[in-house]
């Protein structure tokens, strides 16, 4: 089977309320040296045959990731992110 991964952040400029809470907790484990923490999803895709980038690509554009707030890379698995 062939898996693709597809990787969904927040666009840069939309405020991450996890990523925040995340990164005010370090200071208390210890942890000091950490600027900014973003929080996002991995979702794997398994193709039956060979994997399928372009159809995963429009799965992601128009299923798992909102375009308006949100940026998705895609890659087969074990390979460089392919930048959506």
């Amino acid at each position: 089977m062939a898996r693709v991964v597809v990787d969904v952040m927040l666009k840069p400029e939309i405020l991450d309320p996890q990523g925040q809470a995340v990164a005010n907790a370090l200071p208390r484990l210890g942890v000091n040296d950490v600027s900014s923490v973003r929080i996002g999803r991995r979702i794997e895709i398994e193709f039956a045959g060979e994997p399928d980038l372009e159809r995963a690509r429009e799965i992601a554009d128009k299923l798992l990731a909102n375009p308006v707030i949100e940026d998705f890379t895609i890659r087969l698995d074990g390979a460089p992110a392919e930048v959506a």
